[in-house]
């Protein structure tokens, strides 16, 4: 999604259709050894997550339970206490703040379909591209393809680490359950196994974006560090991702689908340790309809 676009929820429409797969891939029991927390929350430097995405140093994980902000609708400058943000890849990193880089690495930007390669975007057996039911000016990327897509996608990455972010969230993991079985699970996870090898050389950590039901499997076999989650207290999803990725969570709650005041989700105790509740658009502060409110 471009700045200026509205974000929809990826994935949670399927978690309760895949609900078993949690279980199958063993999510829900605690994180331990290299899975688990950390003890307090300073960034911390950390091998990558897999050994078959090993970078050839260390990246650094955001700090974990730490303030965040998701500015995809526009920069501005953090709010008291937010000392992570996440800003889409045309946007220069915050200053002083841990830089989160959004790519849209699995379909298209609204209005940028033109600018890939036409034989890497999804077409029926007509002819015509597929897109995403939800999000009509996105056309999803022909994943069967990895390695052409990720020729694409990591100047991207690369672009990120050169403007001085230090981790990169990828969205639309799940674009194989829009597309009526022409991709598949793996063939999602092979593209995404080569994004965040392509983050670890860059020396940027890499966030799962939504996709609940896969994240044991994205983060054993692709390698992501860290989650970043849109809806999980809506959805009853966040143990999902705190499962995997222990306190390295941050979750985005909308008004229009949270369902309880803040303060009553910020108690609950299976809640991330970084949770905020953003307005559907995203807009800047001076813009109408904005809203930023955290559990602190």
């Amino acid at each position: 999604m471009t700045p200026a676009a509205t974000p929809t929820r990826r994935s949670g429409w399927v978690a309760a259709a895949l609900a078993g797969i949690l279980l199958l891939t063993g999510c829900g029991t605690a994180a331990t050894g290299d899975d688990a927390p950390p003890s307090d929350n300073n960034p911390e430097s950390v091998p990558a997550a897999s050994p078959a995405t090993a970078s050839p140093g260390d990246v650094t994980l955001p700090p974990a339970g730490a303030g965040f902000d998701y500015q995809l609708g526009g920069a501005y400058s953090p709010p008291a206490g937010a000392t992570i943000v996440v800003r889409d890849r045309t946007a220069p990193p915050a200053a002083g703040a841990y830089g989160i880089c959004y790519l849209n690495a699995f379909q298209t930007q609204p209005g940028e379909a033109s600018g890939w390669p036409s034989d890497l975007l999804l077409t029926d057996a007509s002819g015509q591209p597929v897109v995403d039911p939800g999000w009509p000016d996105e056309t999803i990327v022909d994943s069967r393809q990895s390695d052409q897509v990720a020729a694409v996608v990591t100047p991207w990455i690369q672009g990120c680490a050169d403007a001085g972010y230090r981790a990169v969230e990828f969205d639309n993991l799940d674009t194989y359950t829009r597309t009526d079985g022409a991709l598949t699970r793996d063939d999602n996870l092979r593209l995404a196994r080569l994004l965040v090898t392509a983050a670890h050389g860059a020396g940027l950590a890499a966030a799962q974006k939504n996709a609940a039901e896969d994240a044991p499997l994205l983060r054993a076999q692709a390698g992501f560090d860290f989650a970043v989650a849109e809806e999980c207290a809506a959805y009853d999803e966040c143990a999902a991702y705190t499962d995997v990725y222990g306190s390295h969570v941050l979750a985005i709650e909308y008004p229009d689908t949270l369902g309880a005041p803040l303060s009553e989700v910020c108690a609950r105790p299976d809640r991330p340790a970084s949770l905020i509740l953003r307005d559907r658009k995203l807009v800047t502060p001076e813009a109408s309809g904005y809203r930023y409110e955290t559990c602190r």
